[in-house]
């Protein structure tokens, strides 16, 4: 499968995440909700069939101006879960009411910090350095404006990716290719897919959607944790290891069982994701809208989460990809509609 180097590299911190309406209006109609979540009506809903929604967010973490000192450099707090540790020396991008500038998280030389390791444990600790004195910074940015981390998307060896903003682009480039393999499908269900805001400060952008979509079932595709040397490997899947199917209170079992019954008749390998209580992804928002919605969720495993270095593998976005086409076309048309 192709990967979009557009898509990868789009500004998305939450607030300043419009998703461009052209990814998803190939595919039927295609509106924007006020949140700034988007969202493409597949298949129409039919009465008494059950009207599948497909989300994915595409806001990712990042910074927020608080304040410009006297002498032009900038104070900021984190937008979303930002991770502190690796924010000195970070080139960033401040969104300004003028346009994009450049600028530079500063970091203390080793030989001015008397040989103790700066250690940062929150995003308002940090100092960004745009090159401007107070009143040329003033002109330039305002509190408020959104920061992103420079972190273009690249290709690695051996089927990854890497960059900042996988989580969840990654999710969003899996339901493009499923809208593709999709495209011969007969319409037995209602499908809507939603490109949602907010996910990162609070899954706002979904929940309200949801909330007026009224769907009767929903599956999230979000990222999750994959191994590393210094990380609890009963956490954690396994890059390449294939999606990561969610097991939690809150999510359907029906669903669950589902999605393992299609990833087996497809020889699709996958993982279990087994949680004690929320997921802390949209499909704990979703879930609980009006009456209750039986909610599904779909991992893609995914390392360094929340750093400008996150890396993915193809390999498990194409597969997860053919595990939720084939759960559309060979399951959802089995389901009841909930009363």
């Amino acid at each position: 499968m192709q990967i979009k180097q557009t898509l990868l590299d789009l500004t998305g911190v939450a607030g300043h995440s419009a998703v461009p309406a052209e990814l998803l209006a190939p595919y039927g109609k295609t509106t924007r909700t006020p949140l700034g979540s988007t969202v493409c009506q597949v298949w129409k809903p039919v009465p008494d069939k059950p009207h599948f929604l497909l989300d994915a967010h595409f806001d990712t973490v990042g910074l927020i101006v608080t304040h410009i000192d006297d002498t032009g450099f900038l104070r900021v707090s984190g937008c979303g879960g930002i991770d502190p540790r690796v924010l000195p020396a970070c080139p960033v991008i401040v969104h300004g009411r003028r346009g994009d500038v450049s600028g530079v998280v500063c970091s203390t030389p080793p030989h001015l910090d008397k040989g103790r390791e700066k250690k940062f444990s929150k995003a308002d600790e940090v100092y960004i350095d745009l090159g401007l004195a107070k009143e040329a910074a003033e002109n330039a940015v305002a509190p408020g404006d959104k920061v992103s981390l420079h972190a273009p998307g690249r290709i690695l060896m051996g089927d990854k990716l890497a960059g900042g903003g996988l989580d969840n682009r990654a999710g969003c480039v899996c339901l493009l290719r499923v809208l593709e393999l999709l495209r011969e499908t007969k319409p037995h269900c209602g499908l809507s897919v939603m490109f949602s805001s907010l996910e990162e400060i609070g899954g706002q952008g979904a929940k309200t959607a949801a909330y007026v979509l009224q769907p009767t079932h929903a599956l999230v595709v979000d990222t999750s944790f994959a191994h590393t040397p210094d990380s609890k490997r009963q956490k954690c899947g396994e890059l390449g290891g294939g999606p990561m199917i969610g097991i939690a209170p809150i999510l359907s079992g029906e669903m669950a069982e589902g999605l393992l019954e299609s990833a087996k008749s497809q020889e699709i390998p996958c993982q279990h994701e087994v949680m004690g209580g929320a997921t802390g992804t949209n499909a704990d928002h979703i879930a609980i809208i009006r009456g209750g919605v039986p909610t599904g969720l779909v991992s893609i495993p995914l390392k360094y989460m929340h750093t400008p270095v996150e890396v993915a593998c193809v390999y498990d976005i194409e597969q997860t990809a053919r595990l939720i086409a084939t759960f559309v076309k060979n399951f959802a048309w089995k389901v009841g509609v909930p009363a």
